[in-house]
């Protein structure tokens, strides 16, 4: 069975520039996922998809495929995941003369995440012969049946009302029905059903729930903080 492990790493970011191989800890951010995929039993190939040449080196330096560069319009802002990943799959299908039997998208912006992870996530899909599964984790106290909002047509003003409706008011957290959120550490799909479907999730998609300690996605300044802090405390 071959198994592709695709990590987009643009190299624009506008939140934190050159976020992808920021330092965390002595080692570029992408180094993390990439060293994870290594570390996978079932993952075959670990490929890096960039724009960015400095990337590619990187990439290179610790263990992952780049052997091309992503078109450019691939490479914006508004550059779709399933697109780009499409690309790196048919890239890595004719430079290895293979069909490969699933895909794993890994965010190198999760650095927290493990081979466990990985390995648990892909033997839950193929095991359960599903067509997709998705990494999650609880929302604890962020719960929609605790968020408001406004009728207001700004969204800013008018009445307060319930997003969803609590069984009452004020209700406690641990009464409530759990809810998870997609922590964009993993994204894993048979083959064709993401190459011919134009979908990670397919029409049966479980979900891989991780701890919040583990889910850490870095956008902000703040993120890298918070990661850092808990890649510390995790060694």
């Amino acid at each position: 069975m071959r198994i592709l492990g695709v990590i987009p790493a643009r190299g624009g970011s506008k939140g934190v520039p050159g976020k992808n191989i920021r330092p965390i800890l002595g080692k570029p951010l992408i180094a993390y996922t990439i060293e994870t995929g290594l570390k996978s039993r079932l993952v075959t190939d670990v490929v890096v998809t960039t724009d960015s040449e400095e990337i590619q080196a990187i990439a290179l330096k610790y263990g992952a495929e780049c052997p091309f560069l992503r078109p450019n319009e691939l490479a914006t802002d508004t550059a779709l995941a399933v697109p780009t990943i499409q690309h790196a799959v048919k890239e890595m299908e004719e430079r290895l003369d293979v069909i490969f039997d699933y895909i794993i998208m890994l965010q190198p912006t999760s650095p927290l995440k493990t081979a466990e992870d990985i390995d648990g996530a892909l033997e839950r899909l193929i095991d359960e012969n599903a067509d997709g599964i998705i990494s999650v984790v609880d929302v604890d106290n962020n719960h929609p049946m605790k968020m408001k909002k406004f009728l207001g047509n700004d969204g800013r003003s008018g009445q307060l009302v319930d997003y969803e409706k609590p069984p009452y008011e004020n209700c406690p957290r641990q009464h409530l029905p759990p809810v998870y959120i997609v922590n964009g550490a993993l994204y894993a799909t048979k083959r064709d059903v993401f190459m011919n479907e134009n979908t990670f999730q397919g029409k049966h998609c479980l979900g891989h729930v991780m701890s919040p300690d583990r889910s850490v996605s870095i956008d902000t300044e703040f993120d890298f903080l918070l990661a850092e802090h808990m890649l510390n405390k995790s060694k």
